[in-house]
C-alpha cells in the first residue's frame, strides 16, 4: 500500500504566521502537525512508500524537514506550482501525482493538516476488510460547522449520499480528508477530471464516486482539527495539553502568569506578563502584556499590550501598540 500526505496548501487564513512555513509544521505539543502522521504510517508495515505532496515554494522547507526527521518512509512529490492562483486544485494534483509516481496499489490519503484521534492502523484495517473505497467521518456537532466540509449520510456504514460543503446541511456527520482507495479505483480520478469535474476538493469527487462505487465510511469520536484557522490550531493545542501548559527549559519567566492550554517556545522571555490559550515561538519577547487566544512568533518583541485573537508575524516589534 501507498499513502499520499496531502501537504500543498498556502494556508492563507493564518498568516502571517504561516506565510513561510507549512502550516503542517505547526507545533503540537513536542512534535507537529504532520509529525504525528508521518509517525503511524512509519510504524505501519502494510504502508511501504509515503509521498508528500507540496509545491515547490514549500519543497525546501519538507527538504529540510526530512533530513532532519527520524523517518525514513516519505519522499516529496512536488507540484509545479508556487503560488495560490495557480494550484491545480488537491484532486488534480492527486492525480498527476499517481501519473507521475507510478502508483498502481492501494492507496491511502490522508491531509497533512489533519490531527485526528484515531490510529490510521485502524482505518486502514477497516479498509482492508472492505476492499472497496473508503472515508474517515466524524460529527461536527454543528451544523453550521457542517457548511465548510462534504457531509456524509450514511446506510449502516455505506455512503448513500455525499454534499460538498452543503448550504442547508440536514447532519452533522462529515468528510476529514483521509481516503482509502483500491488501486482498482485510482484510474476513476482520471476518468473523474476528463468529464470536467470540480478539481480542487476531494469531497467533490467522493461525491461523484459514490454514485459509482460502494463506498465505506469509518466514524469516530474523540476528537478531529482541521488545523485552517488559528482558532483550529490553538483548539488542537488545547486538546493535546488538556488544561496543562508546556514551557521550555530555556524560557525565562519574570512575575509571569501562565494559565491554561500555554505552549511556550525556546529562549522565550516574558516578564510582567499574563499568558492564557496562547503559543509563543522561539526568543520572543513579551514585557508586562495580557495575552489571550493568541499566537506570537519568533523573535517577536512586545511590551504594554493587551492582546485577544492576536497574531503577530515573525519579528515584529510593538511597543505601547505601535509597530516599529
Amino acid at each position: 500500500m501507498k499513502a499520499v500526505v496531502l501537504a500543498g496548501g498556502y494556508a492563507t487564513r493564518m498568516w502571517p504566521i504561516t506565510k513561510h512555513r507549512p502550516k503542517m509544521f505547526l507545533p503540537i505539543g513536542e512534535s507537529t502537525v504532520i509529525d504525528r502522521i508521518f509517525a503511524e504510517l512509519e510504524a505501519d508495515g502494510r504502508i511501504d512508500e509515503v509521498y508528500v505532496s507540496t509545491n515547490e515554494r514549500f519543497a525546501p522547507d519538507f527538504e529540510a524537514h526530512l533530513a532532519d526527521s527520524e523517518f525514513d518512509k516519505p519522499t516529496l512529490s512536488i507540484e509545479e506550482t508556487s503560488e495560490e492562483d495557480h494550484k491545480f486544485g488537491v484532486v488534480g494534483a492527486l492525480a498527476q501525482l499517481i501519473d507521475r509516481e507510478n502508483v498502481d496499489d492501494d492507496l491511502l490519503v490522508i491531509a497533512g493538516d489533519n490531527l485526528i484521534s484515531f490510529d490510521v492502523a485502524d482505518f486502514i484495517d477497516d479498509f482492508e476488510q472492505r476492499g472497496a473505497p473508503t472515508l474517515a467521518a466524524y460529527d461536527v456537532g454543528s451544523r453550521e460547522k457542517a457548511k465548510s466540509y462534504g457531509l456524509v449520510e450514511l446506510d449502516g456504514e455505506r455512503v448513500v449520499n455525499f454534499q460538498e460543503k452543503p448550504d442547508d446541511p440536514k447532519s452533522t456527520l462529515v468528510s476529514i480528508a483521509c481516503y482509502a482507495f483500491p488501486a482498482d479505483s485510482l484510474s476513476l480520478l482520471s476518468t473523474y477530471l476528463e468529464d470536467g469535474n470540480n478539481p480542487d476538493e476531494p469531497g467533490w469527487f467522493v461525491q461523484w464516486l459514490q454514485e459509482r462505487e460502494a463506498t465505506y465510511a469509518y466514524t469516530f469520536e474523540d476528537a478531529w482539527f482541521d488545523i485552517g484557522t488559528p482558532e483550529s490550531y490553538l483548539d488542537a493545542v488545547a486538546w493535546h495539553l488538556d488544561g496543562e501548559s508546556m514551557v521550555d527549559d530555556s524560557a525565562s519567566l519574570e512575575n509571569a502568569t501562565i494559565g491554561e492550554n500555554v505552549h511556550v517556545m525556546a529562549d522565550v522571555t516574558l516578564e510582567n506578563t499574563n499568558l492564557d490559550q496562547a503559543v509563543i515561538f522561539p526568543k520572543a519577547t513579551v514585557r508586562n502584556g495580557d495575552i489571550r487566544r493568541s499566537i506570537i512568533d519568533e523573535g517577536t518583541h512586545l511590551e504594554e499590550l493587551d492582546l485577544a485573537g492576536a497574531l503577530i508575524g515573525a519579528h515584529t516589534t510593538i511597543t505601547n501598540g505601535s509597530p516599529q
